[in-house]
């Protein structure tokens, strides 16, 4: 190390001992740290979820109930050319094989999988964000492989933040929560070479989100 630095480095060193030493007063004392960080909502949750994730690239689809979700994702399945539709969940493959959708489920197909389906946990209105979890029994590579990550959810699963998703979580899984824990924004995307925009770089290309509404 050179004389140079050791200098800088014990000039910063002093600043930092005499800020500490000499207390002062509180430049932000009207501030009131219990105010809400972000405004109110200005529309429903479900309309602002819905506008928030378009914004993100993601597209969205309301369903009024499960047949109607079902028969919008049979079209998107013969429009994208896809032979099968990829998924672990129970729930899903009962609801989804008795309306004539190709589901595949075993593991030694899923490399081959063009669109994997799940569940969520909860929808965030405020960032048109998926929080899913290592809880819903499809594996974490179910959110990050499948080129289309299509995921089905229920009007009654948005909450209005983030602090009300995990909450919500807390009270879900009590003294088991899940490992994992993750909040997509949007389909995958990054900038990061020469600041050009690539979609799909570290995961999925396409986020759909089917809203069925059960309010």
């Amino acid at each position: 190390m050179s004389i140079k630095e050791t200098t800088t480095k014990e000039k910063i060193l002093t600043s930092i001992r005499n800020a500490l030493i000499s207390k002062r007063e509180n430049p932000f004392e009207r501030i009131n740290f219990d105010d809400p960080v972000y405004h109110e909502l200005e529309d429903e949750q479900e309309v602002v979820f819905a506008s928030k994730l378009l914004d993100n690239n993601g597209k969205f689809v309301y369903c009024e109930d499960t047949k109607t979700a079902t028969s919008i994702l049979q079209s998107l399945v013969t429009e994208k050319g896809w032979e099968s539709v990829f998924t672990t969940d129970t729930h899903l493959i009962n609801m989804l094989k008795p309306a004539g959708i190709n589901v595949v489920s075993d593991e030694r197909q899923f490399l081959e999988t063009k669109a994997g389906i799940t569940r969520c946990e909860f929808l965030i209105a405020r960032f048109g964000s998926v929080m899913v979890s290592s809880a819903m029994g499809t594996g974490r590579q179910m959110f990050v492989y499948p080129e289309t990550h299509i995921v089905f959810a229920y009007a009654s699963q948005v909450v209005a933040e983030l602090k009300d998703a995990l909450k919500a979580m807390k009270t879900k899984y009590s003294s088991n929560f899940p490992s994992q824990v993750t909040v997509i924004t949007g389909p995958s995307r990054t900038a990061d070479i020469e600041k050009t925009l690539v979609m799909g770089a570290h995961g999925p290309k396409e986020l759909y989100v089917f809203m069925i509404d059960d309010l």
